[in-house]
């Protein structure tokens, strides 16, 4: 009944043609290449109207969401993964019944996943500016400002879709990527002059290297810049550490492999997901507040300082830890939690669980040596190892982000680990690719 009331929506909403034929390397290289450069300029695009006065209530999660705020991508990618939060969870939950291994099945949730991405987009435009978080210069420009701040957030949701059609990865990993590498180089290496110290260079380095010159070096400002060097290298480890299953080709005797499974199982997006529950909070807690019920906490000059708003708001600063323990308790066991749910979702609806692997595998003819040849027999090892390695990486993930945010680090402690994970994931992508098309029997064994 739902599907036959949403496919005339769907009909409605305009689609990024898919490709009717394999996409050249070289071809995704430039898709790619050319959505990076229009989302940095969408990020420079100021909203007219805005008032001066307007506070960034999610600076914490700005990395994170790939937002540029006061531009007309304030937004970021939020709407579209609040839309994949809900449809988890909806799925999850079974209340939609859908086998995402079905055409139909995984082209209605693509469907419902941009109609809710689009009413989010509407629905967060709404709030921020009529909540006062994005105020508008004057009562006139209210509608004007969320006009933009729409626009904005459609624009970013079809470019997603170009990348994931046509490009490498997705645009929500490039997005993210994109702006943590800018944070990063900016903070770690801008030798302009800072606003609030005139004179001294804003970037941590040059700082450092000025204040050696005063005779006062402060070796504080390089914390950041090495937590970042840290989390890139623990990452990069995680990343090689995996489970090794011995595979052995029935049609052919003697031909032996190897089916890894990577620590990381659910890759970086359950702390996409969590990260983006935390803004939705912060979000309702600005719009119980201006109904005059603040029962998730009171917002003052943009940022929680009370209530369930403000025990979830990431930490940015170890010295928190002595200052108010007890926050720092609840947000880590939270947000760990909430990885960890996400991480068992994501492996089941992106088809990567037991009982999809061992289809997959059992259908290529692949069986495990000293075991007879059956689906039910692979999906039973499977079983041993997924579900376990699907809890352990989301739980490692979000202690992992949760700590590198303590550190203070550049760009965000949760978006410099969802930027090497994004980064090494796209490297093996266009390596991948790059051999296939050097190779074009490989691809046929491949199945591609």
């Amino acid at each position: 009944m739902l599907k036959e009331t949403l496919q005339p929506i769907f009909s409605l909403i305009p689609q990024v043609r898919s490709p009717t034929y394999r996409v050249p390397f070289k071809e995704k290289l430039k898709w790619t290449g050319v959505i990076l450069i229009l989302y940095f300029l969408l990020t420079v695009v100021p909203l007219f109207g805005l008032s001066s006065t307007a506070v960034d209530t999610f600076s914490q999660l700005r990395a994170v969401m790939a937002g540029n705020f006061g531009s007309i991508v304030t937004l970021g990618i939020g709407p579209i993964v609040s839309a994949s939060i809900i449809l988890q969870l909806l799925v999850g939950g079974k209340i939609l019944n859908l086998d995402l291994s079905k055409p139909e099945d995984k082209a209605f949730f693509q469907g419902t996943q941009k109609l809710l991405a689009i009413i989010f987009t509407l629905f967060e435009a709404g709030v921020l500016v009529l909540t006062g978080a994005l105020a508008p210069a004057s009562t006139d420009m209210t509608w004007i400002l969320i006009l933009q701040i729409t626009i904005g957030g459609i624009l970013i949701i079809f470019l997603d879709e170009v990348v994931s059609k046509w490009g490498f990865g997705s645009g929500v990993g490039l997005f993210i990527a994109a702006g943590v590498s800018q944070e990063i180089i900016v903070g770690s290496l801008n030798p302009l002059s800072s606003a609030t110290s005139p004179g001294v260079p804003a970037g941590a380095i040059p700082h450092f290297l000025y204040s050696l010159t005063t005779g006062q070096p402060n070796f504080d400002l390089l914390i950041p810049v090495f937590a970042v060097i840290v989390v890139f290298l623990i990452v990069v480890y995680a990343e090689s550490m995996r489970v090794e299953i011995p595979l052995s080709y029935g049609g052919v005797k003697g031909a032996r492999g190897k089916y890894p499974l990577k620590f990381i199982y659910a890759s970086n997006m359950p702390v996409i997901l969590t990260s983006a529950l935390l803004l939705n909070v912060q979000l309702f807690a600005n719009v119980f507040q201006k109904i005059g019920h603040p029962i998730l906490g009171t917002i003052s000059n943009g940022q929680a300082v009370n209530g369930l708003a403000y025990l979830l708001t990431p930490p940015t600063s170890y010295s928190i830890i002595f200052t108010d323990p007890l926050k720092v308790l609840f947000y880590g066991v939270i947000f760990i939690a909430s990885c960890i749910l996400f991480a068992v979702l994501w492996v089941e609806l992106s088809g990567i669980g037991p009982k999809q692997v061992s289809k997959q595998l059992h259908g290529m003819g692949m069986q495990i040596p000293g075991f007879r040849s059956s689906r039910a027999q692979f999906e039973k090892i499977l079983k041993k190892y997924i579900p376990a390695i699907t809890v352990l990486g989301g739980a490692f993930v979000g202690l992992l982000a949760f700590g590198a945010d303590l550190t203070g680090a550049l760009g965000g402690g949760t978006g410099v680990l969802l930027t090497v994970g994004i980064v090494y994931r796209l490297y093996e992508e266009i390596a991948q690719e790059q051999l296939m098309d050097m190779h074009p029997m490989l691809r046929k064994f491949l199945g591609d």
